[in-house]
């Protein structure tokens, strides 16, 4: 027998010593792994995004297009690794996101983009400031969140102030921590020394704010200016000294009226205060009666470092944050972790390392049943080492362990078994027939035989699975650690069937007698069941057409479900989170107070739900971003009219419900909450997988900005109509308020003012000036010095237009005018916000899905029905677009993004990949079979899996999912692996050649091996004519896996016991020696009966004479020389014109086919 790569393996391990420490090592180096392996929640996607922002005074937003952002945005499209360019441009302001290409290295990134702008610098327009280059990725995504916040006792005597300096101290702590990545704080606020001007005593004392201001910052100015030598020394002399506390700025003299000296005090009121104070940010949990408590709040957000193991950074950071309380932390100060993505991806990890033990004692408790208890010690052994190489693989090829990458092995472990199955039912098998070979070189036959199919069958898997590396787009390393993972272990699961499970089966068999399952027992139960099923069916042309039909129709009504929505379809299922997010967008103009105010009816309306567990509330600030925030810049969420709103869930274990339906009865409470009009709420769910700027986003393309707002308005009341799309929004809204300020210049020559002056003044007196900081010493922090009107009275009315400005009213004379002498103001409204992709002007409208359909294809038909129920007369109704940009803006175009992108390209690309994959299979299958047509019959079955795989989605209410797909993929390479074993099993089986009149049961008929005589050595007969103990068991013995089809040799494996039969024993198959009977019975020259075995009969003439040439004496009408010579068992008599009850066509001792009868 050619052993192959299997058998070679098999005949060089099976009795090395190298075989246990390989098994050790296997183990030793998978344990480590599995330690040191990083544990995340989700796979690490690296898509970087650098921000470029770029202040435009005084531009008005089509003016800073022409003038910054389309420059900028061809500066930015010509880096290497961009894929798309978006741009944001409003009055004053100017913002380009180069989004890179997924995968690309975040340092890199932001390198790329400042190595060319700064090339390009001197492309900046006159006016404009340096832009300032802000890059974020995947590594800036906190991992862990502490919100520090005073004990209801201590809510009173606790200020936010003390709260960022606790916490400023708290976060330099742990940043000493190994592995912290950035650091930031959500909601500081500090100590401020401010000088809040009084209009009026300004104008009483004639002095002007840049008095003011250029007072403050002279008199808190200290520098070095010189040397002086004295006694022998060298001293450095320092000039000035800062200014501690606010007296001390009260008590600097500005100037002297009518002979009395002016100081800061007599117009100025200066105190200390809270700096940015223009947010706030709070937390609010239940109280003892169980209503809301709000306190003031600051978060402290920690990343990690990429690469790092996130489960152990969180826990050394939770570990120092504890070792500080009663110390850096007071007693009054609390600590909650309101983030701990450690935890969570720890959680993760364990429960499906504990469903992957789960399965893997299955398995072996169905090998138990199956098989036997030796098998299922070795297969005990068998799946632990492939897993724990397939995690030593992972660890090497750089994934971490994360909910995906644990997926792939249990998807896989179902299937990595099977080597190991085949190869121990297989030596079992050969160790079964007692035919005088010792157990190891019966072993090594048994994995020889079944070596080639094998690796072609592991082969196919692994086809199936590794296109799936080559998906783009963010699911692409998404979802590679399916593919790798899984395609490691198929490739780990083969060597260690042919290493580790003959030797083990060699170890745990001993001296007792191993039990395979005999064909001669036709697979047992099951094996009964299929014949019972199978045998009506193949008996018959009609019944066979009727269940060919039957399958056609049940696969076409699977794939029905599609069309029917029956079965929907979705990139990715929901997860369970301990996390949810309400975004608040109020109109634009509105106040700080007014979203806070609606951040707590929010937070009052989540407390409502006994799964909530804390809320923090932000407005005018951004919360900690995560995954989710970063594709969609929640970061950059820094203005007054916009508020975040978190909320903590209980463990999931805790809950009765999933964080879906809580979101669901979040967004039906908070319709019925009061709100100012124009104010959106977005209730946000953390994505299951790569986050999209929203769920279902619709850009609207065409040649002028009026006709895309009014298209888009009409595009957004369509998607208002649907009933199960919510969260609407679009990107243009209402343009806010503005106050128009111009300066006539007839006023400035008349009262020889300058205009920087009064441009100066608006600004102080509007704004805020930060003017010096105030230097504590001992180790405290600076605080700065801020001259700022306190904000409710942040008004130009006609008390600030007396604010007095720099003037020469008469030549060589210094004096002051009124403000309101040389300015004019009128009310305005600020331009609409213009939005760009990749150089096209579009404007957009989002929206979320919830309740009957959630996935973006349904939103969009349900859309596209609502566009053509519109009137669009007088506007030109859009063309719809499912991928790619418009060419021809001259029409208005709807192109669908958001998820929907995200999922056509997934699923076409999956669709490639398993175009890919089945053709490499069919390769593998023409390789192994040398046929073109034989592949084709093997892949006939993979769409057959719609009717399990979408009657399973319709029976459990599941959506078709991008992992459904890849369960569909898989599944066609283990259909083919089986098809691949069935049929190589079936080439090679011996042809069965049912007794004539034996009556038909379960059990199969005996079976004839019929080599050619020429390859059978003839072994001397008994004076009885029976044939002696063969001394050589291995003489004669034909290989079935050996025999040439052509010659028509097959070998057989079944046997027959028959205890009334001395010469054959009923612990020795008869198979093995049928061979040399034949051979015996052909030399002897019996015409009839072969000798020791009654009712063995040739059919169709004479046996072949001895030298192995056929009869001339054949059936009649046979030619001469040919042979027609067939065996078959008779109980006796052939019947009287008796019809061969087997149709299967018999291959003659002599190699000839015939044909069907």
């Amino acid at each position: 027998m050619k052993l192959g790569l299997a058998g070679h393996l098999t005949r060089s391990f099976i009795g090395s010593a190298l075989t246990p420490l390989f098994l050790l090592a296997a183990l030793a180096m998978g344990l480590v792994a599995l330690m040191t392996l990083p544990r995340e929640e989700e796979p690490q996607i690296s898509v970087p995004m650098v921000d470029i922002l770029v202040s435009a005074p005084g531009l008005r937003a089509e003016d800073a297009v022409k003038l910054v952002t389309e420059p900028l945005e061809t500066i930015v499209k010509g880096i290497d690794g961009v894929e798309h360019v978006y741009s944001q441009t409003r009055d004053d302001r100017v913002m380009v996101t180069a989004r890179f290409l997924v995968g690309t290295s975040s340092d890199a990134a932001v390198l790329r983009v400042h190595d060319k702008v700064r090339a390009n610098m001197d492309r900046i327009p006159v006016g404009i400031p340096e832009p300032r280059i802000v890059g974020r990725g995947i590594d800036d995504v906190a991992i862990v969140a502490l919100t520090l916040s005073p004990t209801p006792a201590e809510a009173d005597h606790v200020t936010p102030a003390d709260l960022s300096r606790v916490a400023r101290e708290l976060r330099a702590e742990v940043a000493k921590v190994e592995d912290v990545g950035l650091t930031y704080l959500v909601g500081e606020t500090g100590d401020a020394i401010r000088v809040a001007p009084d209009p009026e005593r300004l104008a009483l004392y004639g002095v002007t704010l840049q008095q003011l201001a250029g007072k403050v910052t002279a008199a808190n100015t200290a520098l070095p200016t010189g040397l002086v030598r004295e006694g022998g020394q060298q001293i450095e002399v320092v000039a000035g000294e800062t200014l501690r506390t606010p007296a001390d700025i009260g008590n600097l003299l500005l100037t002297s009226r009518d002979g009395r000296p002016v100081y800061v005090r007599d117009v100025a009121d200066v105190a200390f205060a809270t700096d940015n104070a223009d947010l706030y940010a709070s937390t609010v949990t239940r109280g003892e009666d169980g209503q809301p408590v709000r306190v003031p709040a600051v978060t402290l957000a920690v990343a990690k470092r990429a690469g790092s193991n996130a489960v152990t950074v969180a826990e050394e950071v939770l570990a120092r944050v504890d070792s500080l309380k009663g110390s850096l932390i007071p007693e009054g100060i609390e600590v909650e972790v309101t983030r701990d993505y450690g935890e969570t991806a720890n959680e993760k990890a364990n429960e499906l390392l504990f469903h992957l033990g789960l399965a893997t004692l299955s398995i072996i408790a169905l090998v138990w049943l199956a098989i036997g208890r030796r098998e299922a010690l070795v297969v005990a052994v068998v799946i632990p080492v492939t897993i724990l190489l397939t995690l030593f693989a992972a660890n090497v090829m750089g994934y971490t362990l994360n909910r995906v990458s644990l997926f792939a092995l249990i998807f896989s472990i179902g299937i990595l078994v099977d080597d190991a199955i085949v190869v121990i039912e297989n030596i079992a098998r050969h160790w079964a027939m007692g035919d005088g070979r010792s157990r190891r070189d019966a072993a090594v036959d048994a994995v020889a035989e079944v070596g080639n199919p094998t690796i072609v069958a592991t082969l196919t898997v692994v086809a199936a699975l590794l296109p799936m590396l080559f998906v783009s787009g963010m699911m692409g390393p998404y979802m590679s650690p399916i593919p790798a993972n899984a395609s490691a272990a198929m490739i780990f699961s083969f060597f260690v069937a042919v290493i580790v499970t003959p030797w083990l089966m060699l170890k745990v068999a001993g001296n007792a007698p191993v039990h395979a399952h005999s064909p001669h027992h036709a697979g047992g139960a099951l094996g009964r069941a299929y014949a019972a099923v199978a045998r009506p069916i193949l008996s018959s042309k009609a019944a066979s057409w009727a269940f060919l039909l039957g399958v056609i129709a049940l696969t076409v009504g699977s794939l029905a479900l599609f069309w029917t929505k029956d079965v929907t379809v979705k990139l990715l299922p929901f997860d369970n989170k301990s996390e949810l997010a309400v975004m608040i967008d109020l109109p634009e103009g509105a106040s700080v107070e007014a979203t806070d105010a609606a951040a707590q009816e929010v937070a009052r309306v989540a407390f409502g739900m006994p799964e909530v567990v804390s809320v923090q509330t932000h407005a005018g600030t951004a919360a900690p971003f995560n995954f989710n925030g970063l594709v969609r810049h929640s970061y950059l969420r820094a203005e007054p009219q916009l508020g975040d709103v978190q909320l903590n869930l209980k463990p999931k274990g805790e809950r009765d419900r999933p964080s879906h339906e809580i979101a669901l009865d979040l967004r039906s409470r908070l319709a019925a909450l009061t709100v100012p009009p124009g104010t959106s709420l977005k209730v946000v769910e953390p994505p299951p997988g790569p986050p999209v700027m929203a769920t279902l986003l619709a850009e609207i393309y065409g040649p002028d900005a009026d006709t895309r707002r009014a298209v888009a308005s009409r595009v957004e009341e369509a998607v208002r109509s649907v009933p199960f799309v919510v969260d609407v929004d679009d990107s243009f809204g209402t343009p806010a308020p503005r106050l128009r300020t111009t300066i006539s210049t007839d006023d400035l020559e008349f009262f020889h003012v300058e205009e920087k002056d009064v441009l100066d003044t608006l600004s102080i007196l509007n704004g805020a000036s930060t003017v010096g900081y105030s230097h504590r010493g001992g180790g405290r922090a600076a605080i700065p010095i801020v001259i700022e009107r306190p904000r409710g009275e942040k008004v130009l009315d006609e008390t600030a237009l007396t604010t007095p400005i720099p003037a020469n009213v008469l030549p060589g004379d210094r004096g002051v005018v009124e403000l309101g002498d040389v300015i004019r103001t009128r009310e305005e409204t600020a331009s609409f916000p213009i939005f760009r992709h990749n150089g096209r002007n579009a404007e957009m409208v989002t929206a979320e899905l919830a309740g009957a359909f959630e996935a973006p294809l349904y939103g969009m038909l349900a859309v596209r029905d609502a566009l053509d129920a519109q009137d669009w007369t007088g506007l030109p109704k859009p063309e719809i677009a499912l991928h790619g940009q418009p060419e021809d803006e001259s029409r208005p175009t709807l192109l669908w993004d958001g998820e929907w992108e995200v999922t056509w390209v997934t699923f076409r690309d999956m669709g490639a990949a398993f175009g890919v994959a089945l053709l490499g299979i069919y390769i593998l299958v023409v390789a192994q079979f040398g046929s073109f047509k034989l592949p084709l019959v093997i892949l006939t079955p993979i769409p057959l899996t719609f009717i399990g795989i979408l009657g399973g989605h319709w029976l459990f209410h599941a959506p078709f999912t991008a992992t459904s797909m890849i369960g569909f993929i898989a599944l066609a390479g283990i259909i083919v692996r089986n098809s691949i074993l069935l049929v190589d099993f079936v080439r090679h089986a011996p042809r069965e050649v049912p007794a004539r009149g034996a009556p038909e049961d379960d059990e199969p008929d005996m079976a004839i091996v019929a080599p050619p005589p020429h390859e059978i050595p003839a072994p001397p007969l008994r004076e009885d004519g029976r044939a002696p103990p063969d001394r050589n068991p291995d003489r004669g013995r034909v290989d079935p896996l050996q025999a040439d089809p052509a010659d028509g040799a097959r070998g057989d494996d079944r046997r027959r016991r028959d205890p009334d039969r001395p010469d054959l024993p009923g612990a020795r198959p008869l198979a093995p020696l049928r061979p040399r009977l034949l051979d015996a019975a052909d030399r002897a020259g019996h015409p009839g009966d072969l000798p020791g075995v009654p009712n063995l009969r040739w059919r169709g003439g004479q046996p072949p004479d001895a030298r192995g040439e056929p009869s001339t004496s054949g059936r009649r009408g046979a030619p001469q020389g040919s042979c027609r010579g067939r065996l078959r068992d008779v109980p006796g008599d052939a019947p009287a014109g008796g019809r061969d009850p087997d149709p299967v066509s018999r291959t003659s001792p002599c190699g000839h086919r015939s044909g069907r009868r």
